[in-house]
């Protein structure tokens, strides 16, 4: 089971009824992950978090690692935009913290702001 696919089932239970769960994403906060080819203390300041963008809000939960869900830090409304991204790690500013998004998710991210753009489009 892939990893989106692993974070997807243990977000599904934290969703109100009838919430659509539309993207999710892994990203870190800390220093620079280039510095990470320097020195390896940098390894003591990260923190993961994931971000699961839904049709009415965004989750954002604290992870003990990339992979394992601790708690539910906070929520954002939905009109918040993550991008552009570009590079091996895309630098995010959200709620004034800044966030490390890799590569391996700007596909992800990038859904999100376009269904953004979609759902805000005027109709008619």
């Amino acid at each position: 089971m892939a990893l989106r696919d692993k974070l997807r089932e243990k977000i599904k239970p934290q969703l109100e009824p009838g919430e659509t769960l539309q993207q999710v994403f892994v990203a870190q906060t800390g220093p620079n992950p280039y510095w990470l080819f320097a020195t390896y203390l940098c390894f003591f300041w990260i923190k993961y978090w994931v971000f699961a963008v839904t049709d009415r809000r965004i989750l954002v939960f604290h992870t003990s690692s990339a992979f394992h869900l601790k708690d539910l830090s906070g929520t954002l409304p939905r009109e918040t935009k993550f991008g552009p991204l570009s590079g091996l790690w895309a630098r995010v500013e959200v709620d004034g913290t800044r966030y490390w998004v890799n590569k391996r998710f700007h596909k992800d991210v990038e859904a999100a702001d376009a269904a953004l753009a979609t759902d805000a489009a005027p109709t008619g």
